[in-house]
């Protein structure tokens, strides 16, 4: 009689309780190959669905992860494949002429941002305005300021957030009635 050890079997329900808690690990590898999310969903679905048919080939709970990761490489290489067959939608032409128009929107907002700050912080005492931009204009934290000022870094950090509050909603302010 031969000595065999028994052999290992997965129920589904450790099946399941291995694949929730591999499934961000999973998750993750397939992202490092597949660009497009949903194109992970899918890989991730085939994954699990194969891994599932395939269980018999698990040898033990420590391999789950290795195991499962090996479909998946072939799983994401598939949903590449889908990527490279389809034809863009745009022309190249068309895309380039897209990103242009982003790149202008892009600092056409950036500098009514600058003018609405600008114009924000000339509305604040010169003591909260020194105040507002002293924690970026050098090394000194807040607990530093404070100390210089005769202050409980506490309230500073109170003053600090009000005023930085009244700024952020100047600034929202300016931006929206310069859109209309």
């Amino acid at each position: 009689m031969e000595n065999q050890e028994p052999k290992f079997e997965l129920s589904e329900s450790d099946f399941l309780t291995l694949l929730v808690k591999h499934e961000p690990a999973f998750r993750g590898y397939a992202r490092s190959f597949v660009p497009d999310w949903d194109l992970v969903d899918e890989a991730l679905q085939e994954t699990s669905v194969t891994m599932w048919q395939k269980r018999d080939q698990l040898q033990n709970v420590d391999g789950f992860a290795p195991w499962g990761k090996v479909i998946l490489r072939f799983k994401c290489l598939r949903q590449l494949e889908k990527l490279r067959s389809r034809r863009p939608l745009l022309s190249d032409q068309m895309l380039e002429t897209l990103a242009e128009r982003s790149e202008r929107r892009n600092a056409e907002d950036s500098t009514s941002r600058e003018r609405a700050l600008h114009v924000c912080l000339n509305r604040f005492s010169s003591e909260h305005r020194e105040l507002l931009i002293a924690p970026h204009r050098s090394d000194n934290s807040v607990v530093e300021i404070a100390k210089c000022q005769n202050r409980s870094p506490n309230s500073l950090y109170k003053l600090l957030g009000r005023l930085r509050e009244r700024l952020a909603n100047c600034i929202r302010a300016r931006i929206a009635s310069e859109a209309t």
